[in-house]
């Protein structure tokens, strides 16, 4: 799963999982674009890649953004030259009961979760197009309805990730012609910083550890263990795919 001289952008890279990808990729010898909202924290990521002999650049970004999504793909070519590898990670969760949803928080999360990934998706895909190559690695989850679980106070979020599932067997459809391939992880409760109001109640992991047979939450590093083989060429076969990284906690 060797990346050397590969170039990829990671969405959501200042912390939790897409921070974990960012130092694995660029372990297995990519070139990193590490991009999120602040660009201070995606400057620590890139600095830390840095210090371990790697290759990156921090670039701040509002994956809702159409120009700031094309600015940022710009960029990472006119650093590295290319583009190769797109991992869309970027995303939030926050509870909300359906009845007391304000269209607002709706829309937010259908903005970043799902309209996030189609814009990076399409400028990336364009690029890549260019030399008949690329790899694209949407983060999906199991919260996201048919084939997945529902989850209550989380259908906005369920709805953006159901979205992700389907765009990305499209896309594989779609870019095929190209030799790009598009798969999804879904991981499912993960140690980040994003499940953190989940952790702060005791009830709440309790019951969730119930549910996963494995009795554990995952781990970050766990779910970029499954980005770098998607990413790499030991996945050359596998495309509109959806990976789950859960402890089992489907098979219940």
């Amino acid at each position: 799963m060797d990346l050397k001289e590969k170039v990829a952008i990671i969405t959501g890279a200042r912390r939790g999982m897409g921070k974990a990808d960012a130092l694995l990729l660029a372990k297995s010898g990519a070139k990193i674009s590490v991009v999120d909202i602040s660009l201070e924290e995606c400057q620590q990521v890139a600095d830390e890649i840095k210090k371990e002999g790697g290759e990156a650049i921090a670039i701040k970004c509002d994956v809702t953004k159409k120009s700031e999504v094309e600015e940022a793909v710009k960029k990472t070519v006119d650093r590295f030259g290319r583009l190769d590898i797109l991992v869309n990670n970027a995303g939030i969760c926050q509870f909300k009961p359906f009845l007391e949803m304000t269209e607002e928080e709706w829309d937010k999360t259908l903005d970043v979760n799902l309209k996030g990934y189609f814009l990076f998706a399409q400028a990336a895909a364009k690029e890549m197009a260019k030399n008949k190559s690329g790899v694209i690695v949407n983060i999906a989850s199991i919260v996201m309805g048919q084939m997945g679980k529902g989850m209550a106070g989380l259908s906005h979020y369920s709805a953006s990730k159901g979205g992700i599932a389907a765009l990305t067997k499209t896309l594989a459809l779609e870019l095929a012609p190209y030799n790009i391939r598009v798969n999804a992880i879904a991981p499912g409760s993960i140690d980040t910083p994003m499940a953190s109001s989940t952790k702060a109640d005791p009830k709440a992991t309790e019951a969730i550890m119930a549910m996963v047979p494995l009795h554990r939450m995952g781990k970050a590093e766990e779910i970029a263990n499954t980005v770098l083989f998607l990413a790499s060429d030991a996945s050359s076969y596998i495309t509109g795919t959806i990976v789950v990284v859960d402890g089992g906690w489907l098979a219940g």
